[in-house]
């Protein structure tokens, strides 16, 4: 019988049965709502950040003329509305460098002809997989990492992911132990390793990576001759010390500005965390390898930002003094949504992750648990739905290889909101007397992480934990 799809229309790998993504599901079928439905489902799944909205939309006010598409008294409309090259509007690149230089303390110059415009981040990252990666070549990729990678980086490259296991008894800091660890493992599976992927900031760690750590990771990817590519779009997000450090700003401190590793290193940027715009589907690609910025600009008429947006946006960006206070003002959001969630979390007896960047917490709810196991931390998270009213992320839907470790988003939602959150999981936890026996019983911290690390396999349905559908927010 004749098929009448492909194969990749009928493949089931884009992976709808990650608890990520089944949080969303949940949370859809029963929204919280203050006055519609108040018993309802938080949302605490989206990093999104909704903090700043009222500076970017005072600035639309006062700049009538921008939105209306008017320009030195005519339209801009015609212009706009016809076919424009698929490089992207040159205004709007250079601002954009400028910008992704003014978030890094410019400590590092971008040049506007290395940069590839792109339709939000997902589209980013896997363009540059399509160009570094053949199908059944690996990255690979620290743990925890964001569950839509494993959509994003694989469903259509076949490219593979192989971890590179962290862990809670160094705050998941990367090592040259766990590099060596994950390529040994790449090599057992035949696989060619073409890089090393990273988020710095990270997802879901909410921490900047450590110049060691940074200078650990170039001199690993310079011994094996691979690729780094950095997703850095929280870079924009960091709220507190340390500075953020970037991987080219790595390279510049260590002057490998001639060195082949200068042609191998990539960035991805977006605006959709910095700004809050996810809905503007802006996403870049930097590099200084020709080459691959050829390429990834051909690929990238696959999917263009519109006109309109670039002109808007070049228009906000370029008003470098409301840029300098929406990045001061937003920090001070961050910084204070931050401390509600993570005094909230405190006073019901748990702890987040020591943070300074993103729109979440990595919550340690390994004391909830009742036994250190992942099906335990299913458990765990079903109850946090199903009876706290929380949608959160668990762990292991972002290959964490510790159980009890969540993902919970603090800039989605109003004060209000997050403060009855806060309420729902401190009813929780004083109301279930397994939680407080085990929250009484449990061994110090330093002995269960010393533990942890020892722990290296994960249950095989864990591991079968694909991510993705048609969301991209992270």
């Amino acid at each position: 019988m004749l098929k009448m799809l492909s194969k990749m229309a009928m493949c089931k790998s884009h992976g709808q049965d990650s608890s990520y993504f089944i949080g969303w599901q949940e949370y859809e079928k029963n929204p919280y709502d203050p006055l519609q439905n108040p018993s309802g489902i938080i949302q605490m799944g989206l990093a999104e950040n909704q903090l700043s909205f009222d500076l970017l939309e005072s600035w639309l006010t006062r700049n009538q003329d921008v939105i209306q598409f008017r320009e030195n008294g005519g339209s801009m409309f015609r212009d706009l509305a016809l076919f424009q090259d698929y490089h992207g509007l040159q205004a709007f690149k250079n601002v954009l460098v400028s910008f992704m230089a003014e978030i890094r303390r410019k400590k590092v110059k971008f040049d506007p002809k290395n940069l590839v415009l792109t339709a939000g981040s997902t589209s980013a990252n896997e363009t540059l997989i399509f160009c570094l990666a053949e199908p059944g070549e690996a990255l690979l990729i620290p743990t925890p990492y964001y569950p839509g990678f494993d959509r994003d980086l694989k469903w259509r490259t076949r490219a593979e992911i192989v971890p590179i296991h962290c862990y809670s008894s160094n705050n998941f800091r990367i090592t040259e132990s766990a590099l060596e660890e994950a390529y040994e493992q790449a090599q057992k599976r035949n696989l060619t390793v073409k890089g090393v992927f990273i988020t710095n900031p990270s997802n879901p760690l909410g921490t900047t990576m450590s110049h060691n750590e940074l200078n650990i990771l170039i001199t690993f990817a310079m011994t094996k001759n691979i690729h780094i590519v950095s997703d850095e779009i929280y870079a924009g997000t960091v709220f507190d010390s340390p500075k953020f450090i970037s991987i080219m700003e790595a390279l510049i401190d260590r002057k490998l500005e001639k060195s082949k590793m200068w042609n191998q290193v990539h960035i991805v940027s977006s605006l959709s965390k910095d700004l809050g715009l996810p809905g503007f589907r802006v996403g870049m690609i930097y590099s200084n390898n020709e080459t691959l910025i050829a390429a990834a600009t051909k690929m990238s008429s696959f999917g263009l930002i519109s006109s309109q947006t670039q002109y808007l946006l070049s228009k906000i960006l370029g008003d470098r003094r409301f840029i300098k206070r929406y990045i001061k003002e937003n920090k001070k959001q961050l910084i204070h949504r931050r401390e509600m969630l993570a005094s909230g979390l405190a006073n019901s007896g748990i702890e987040c992750l020591e943070s300074n960047a993103g729109l979440f917490c990595f919550v340690d709810m390994r004391d909830l648990l009742k036994s250190n196991t992942f099906e335990a931390e299913m458990e765990l998270w079903k109850k946090i739905i199903s009876t706290v009213g929380l949608n959160v992320s668990p762990g292991s839907s972002c290959h964490c290889s510790e159980p009890g470790w969540f993902r919970v988003c603090f800039a989605n939602m109003s004060k209000e909101t997050l403060d009855l959150a806060m309420q729902r999981i401190n009813n929780f936890v004083n109301s279930d007397r397994d939680i407080r026996q085990n929250l009484r019983q449990q061994p110090s911290r330093s002995v269960r992480a010393a533990g942890s690390r020892r722990r290296r396999t994960i249950a095989n349905w864990v591991v079968k934990l694909s991510s993705g559908d048609g969301r991209t927010d992270r």
